[in-house]
C-alpha cells in the first residue's frame, strides 16, 4: 500500500508540475511567486525522478551495513546518512540537512581527526550508515570509524603491490566504497574487486575485474544497482581498452560486461552484452589497427543509475593514444570513446549513447560526474541528465533518450569548437584543432575545464555548484611516435602545458544553461569537489599541500567561513547526523602525481580524515615542515647527456615526479633527494627497482645505465638551479 500511495503522490506531483512549468514558461517575467512554487515543485519531483522507494527496512536490516535496496532508493527520506556516493543514486551530493547554516557557520570546528597510514592523494567520498563512517584511502585500504568520534573500527589493506602504482597516471587513488546489505566494496588499484563484511572488515569475496600483470588500473568507485555492483577501469594512456563489468553482489559471479571500444576484428566477437552494438554502430567509425593501441574509452570514474528506468549511465575517457592520427588513419568518431553509454542495468544491453568529442584527440574526457534530475526544458518537464565535461560545455541531455537539450560554455576562452549545434548534437570545432597542420593553441588544457571532482545540484534553487578552470596549452603531434612496454606514456602527442589562467566556482543555472554567479578562486590552488546543504551553503575544498575547507553562500556565492587544514581537501565533503548534531566531514590530502602547481614543497605527511560539527572541540595538526633542501651533486655531464636526460624524464618521469622536476614533494621532489649524490644508488632505483614495494619501479625494460645517468644529470641540473635560488632566499632575508 506504501508503494501505491508514494506512485499516486508522484504521478500527481509529476502532472502539477508540467502544469505550472508551462504556465510560467509561458509568463517571460516570472513573478516571484511563481519561481517559489516552481523551485517546490521541481525539488518534490527531482526528489522521486530516479525510483520509487519501498516501505522502510526494519532495524535488524540496518545493523552492520545493512542497506538494501529499498534504503538506497530512499536514500533523500534519510538525512542523518550518507549511503551511496553523492548522498543518493541522482548524484547530487546535496543534504537535506539544515542545522547548519550561515547565520551559525562561523561556529563550525573539527570535531575529530583521524590520521590515515598512507602519505599519498587522498580522492575518497566516505559513506555513512547507522553511525559507522565507510572510508577508503590510497593504495585501495579501507576503514570502518565511529562517525561521532572517529574511532577506528577496523580496517582492510588488499596489500597492493608497490609496483602497480606505476600503472596509474595520477598518484594510487581511490574515490570510495559502496555498502549493501551488510557487505563493503571496494576496487583496488591492481584490478580486484573485493566484497568485505561490513561488521569487521573480513573479505567475504574477491575477484579479478582487469586482466593480470596489465596496464589496466582502477581508481573509482564501485556503484550498486539492483543487486549488482559496477565497475569500470584506468589505463587510457596505456594502451588499455576500456570496459565496464557488473557482478552479482551475493556471489561476485560476473552478470555482464560490456566493452566501451571495439576489439581486433580477427577475434571475433567478445562474448559480451556491447557485442552487437559495437559491430553494428561503433566498429564502423574506426580505421587502421586501432586495437594494437587498445583505444581507449575506460570508464575510470563516475557511473550512475536510474532505478525507474532501470539504466546505467557510464561516463567514458580518451582515446589510446590521444592522437586520432595513430590511432585511427586520423579518421571517424571513435565511438564510444569521449561518451555517455546509457546500458540496461539488468543485461548491461546498450539503449542509447551521446558522443561529447567525436574522433576525440585532446584527452577530453567525459567521465565527470553526472546528475539526474527531472527539470523543466523548454516548457516540458524532461527526465535529465547533466555532465560538465573537461571540454568546457554543460551538457544537458534527456536521460531517457539521450537526445541533447542545450550545450553552454560555461569558461572563458574555449579554442577547439565554437559551438555545439543543438541539431546535430555534434561540436563546430575550430580549424587545426586535430593539429595536423601544425601545432594547435588548446583551450581548455588536456586537464580540462572541470575534471573529476564532484559536483552538487540544489533542488530549491535548481542550481549546480562545481568548480571551474580556464586553462591553455599548445598541442601538436608527435613527431616519432612508437609504442614502449609496460606501464609508459604512448599518447601520441607532444604537449606544451602552461601554468592555469584562472580558477573558481560556479553556480549554475541548469534551465537557462548559464551562470548565476562565478567566484574566483586563489591561482595555483587545486578546487576540490562540492557539497551543498538545506542549510543553503555550499562547501568545498581548495589548495595545495596544505589547504582550507571553505564554505559558500548558495544564493549568490559569498564566501562566509573557511578553515585552514595541514592537508589540502579535494575530495567531496559530506554531510550526516547523529543524535541530533549534523556533521561535515572531507577527506584531506592532494595527490602527488605531477604536482608542480605552485604549491609550496612541504615534508611528507599522512592524510586524514576531519568531521566538523558546531562548536567542536577537537584541534588540527600543524602543517607539515618545509620539504628537506636542494641535495646537488657535485658532477658535471657534457650538455648532450643532460638533454638526453632531460627528454627521458619528460616521457618516463614527469607524470609522477612534476614537469621539469618541480614537485610539491607528495611523491618525492627528486631535486631533494638523497640518493641524486650517488650513481649507484641512483641506479639500482632507476634500473634495477629496488624501491619497487614502495611504487618506484626499475625501467630496464625501457631505459639504459647511461639513460638512468642522463636523468641524473638533468635532475641534478636542476637541483643546482634550485640550491641557488634557496641560497639566494638566505642572502635576500639577510
Amino acid at each position: 500500500m506504501a508503494v501505491r500511495v508514494w506512485s499516486v503522490g508522484i504521478a500527481r506531483i509529476s502532472r502539477a508540475i508540467e502544469a505550472v512549468t508551462i504556465a510560467v514558461m509561458a509568463d517571460a517575467p516570472r513573478t516571484v511567486a511563481a519561481k517559489a512554487v516552481l523551485a517546490t515543485l521541481v525539488a518534490l519531483t527531482c526528489i522521486a525522478g530516479t525510483g520509487v522507494p519501498a516501505a522502510a527496512a526494519s532495524k535488524a536490516d540496518r545493523a552492520s551495513g545493512r542497506v538494501d535496496d529499498a534504503r538506497l532508493l530512499a536514500a533523500q527520506r534519510e538525512p542523518d546518512q550518507w549511503l551511496v556516493d553523492g548522498g543518493r543514486y541522482a548524484g547530487w551530493h546535496f543534504s537535506p540537512l539544515k542545522e547548519i547554516d550561515e547565520r551559525n557557520v562561523a561556529r563550525l570546528a573539527p570535531a575529530w581527526v583521524f590520521e590515515l597510514d598512507t602519505n599519498r592523494g587522498q580522492e575518497a567520498e566516505p559513506l555513512v550508515v547507522d553511525g559507522t563512517m565507510y572510508l577508503s584511502t590510497a593504495w585501495s585500504k579501507v576503514y570502518a570509524l565511529d562517525a561521532r568520534t572517529g574511532a577506528q573500527r577496523w580496517k582492510y589493506d588488499p596489500k597492493v603491490p608497490g609496483e602497480a602504482g606505476a600503472r596509474v597516471c595520477c598518484d594510487v587513488v581511490n574515490r570510495g566504497v559502496a555498502v549493501y546489505r551488510g557487505r563493503v566494496y571496494v576496487a583496488t588499484i591492481d584490478g580486484r574487486l573485493v566484497a568485505l563484511d561490513a561488521r569487521d572488515g573480513r573479505v567475504v569475496w574477491s575477484v579479478r575485474t582487469t586482466p593480470e600483470d596489465s596496464n589496466y588500473s582502477i581508481t573509482g568507485a564501485p556503484r550498486v544497482a539492483a543487486g549488482k555492483v559496477i565497475i569500470g577501469n584506468s589505463g587510457g594512456e596505456f594502451g588499455t581498452r576500456g570496459y565496464v563489468t557488473a557482478y552479482d553482489a551475493a556471489t561476485g559471479a560476473l552478470a555482464w560486461r560490456f566493452y566501451l571500444v571495439p576489439g581486433d576484428p580477427a577475434r571475433g566477437p567478445d562474448g559480451a552484452a556491447s557485442d552487437e552494438v559495437l559491430a553494428r554502430l561503433a566498429r564502423p567509425t574506426w580505421d587502421g589497427e586501432w586495437w594494437k593501441y587498445g583505444g581507449g574509452g575506460n570508464a575510470w570514474s563516475s557511473i550512475a543509475y536510474d532505478a525507474a528506468l532501470g539504466l546505467v549511465y557510464v561516463g567514458t575517457g580518451n582515446g589510446a593514444p590521444w592522437n586520432r592520427k595513430y590511432r585511427s588513419n586520423g579518421t571517424g568518431d571513435n565511438l564510444f570513446l569521449a561518451s555517455i553509454v546509457a546500458l540496461d542495468v539488468a543485461t548491461g544491453r546498450y539503449r542509447w549513447h551521446y558522443q561529447v568529442n567525436p574522433g576525440e584527440s585532446w584527452d577530453y574526457s567525459a567521465t565527470m560526474s553526472m546528475v539526474l534530475a527531472d527539470l523543466p526544458i523548454g516548457g516540458k518537464l524532461r527526465k535529465v541528465l547533466m555532465q560538465a565535461p573537461k571540454n568546457g560545455f554543460f551538457y544537458v541531455l534527456d536521460r531517457e533518450s539521450g537526445e541533447l537539450l542545450s550545450a553552454n560554455p560555461f569558461v572563458d576562452g574555449i579554442t577547439w569548437a565554437s559551438r555545439i549545434d543543438l541539431a546535430t548534437g555534434r561540436p563546430v570545432e575550430a580549424p587545426n584543432v586535430r593539429y595536423e597542420n601544425g601545432p594547435f593553441e588548446l583551450s581548455p588544457g588536456a586537464s580540462g575545464a572541470h575534471n573529476w571532482h564532484p559536483m552538487a545540484f540544489d533542488p530549491t534553487l535548481t542550481r549546480v555548484f562545481f568548480s571551474a578552470v580556464e586553462s591553455e596549452q599548445t598541442i601538436a603531434t608527435e613527431a616519432t611516435f612508437s609504442r614502449y612496454p609496460g606501464p609508459v606514456d604512448s599518447i601520441g602527442v607532444d604537449n606544451g602545458f602552461r601554468p592555469m589562467r584562472k580558477r573558481y566556482l560556479l553556480g549554475w543555472d541548469p534551465i537557462a544553461n548559464a551562470a548565476a554567479w562565478r567566484v574566483e578562486q586563489p591561482a595555483g590552488q587545486q578546487p576540490g569537489g562540492v557539497l551543498a546543504t538545506a542549510g543553503g551553503l555550499v562547501f568545498q575544498g581548495i589548495g595545495g599541500v596544505t589547504g582550507e575547507l571553505v564554505a559558500y553562500r548558495a544564493s549568490d556565492g559569498a564566501r562566509v567561513w573557511s578553515v585552514h587544514l595541514p592537508n589540502a581537501p579535494i575530495a567531496a565533503p559530506i554531510a550526516y547526523r547523529i543524535d541530533g548534531r549534523q556533521y561535515v566531514a572531507v577527506i584531506t590530502g592532494t595527490r602527488g602525481a605531477g604536482s608542480a602547481t605552485g604549491s609550496k614543497a612541504y615534508a611528507r605527511q599522512f592524510g586524514r580524515m576531519v568531521a566538523f560539527t558546531l562548536d567542536g572541540k577537537a584541534v588540527l595538526p600543524p602543517d607539515p615542515a618545509p620539504a628537506p633542501p636542494a641535495n646537488p651533486p657535485a658532477d658535471s655531464w657534457p650538455a648532450a647527456t643532460v638533454a638526453l636526460g632531460e627528454a627521458k624524464f619528460a616521457r618516463f618521469c614527469m607524470r609522477c615526479h612534476g614537469p621539469t622536476a618541480v614537485s610539491s614533494n607528495v611523491i618525492p621532489d627528486l631535486r631533494r633527494s638523497a640518493l641524486l649524490t650517488d650513481a649507484s644508488a641512483w641506479r639500482a632505483v632507476v634500473i634495477d627497482g629496488v624501491l619497487k614495494d614502495v611504487g618506484m619501479v626499475g625501467w630496464s625494460n625501457v631505459l639504459t645505465p647511461d639513460d638512468a645517468e642522463a636523468i641524473r644529470a638533468y635532475v641534478g641540473g636542476r637541483a643546482k638551479q634550485l640550491a641557488a635560488g634557496d641560497a639566494g632566499a638566505v642572502r635576500a632575508a639577510h
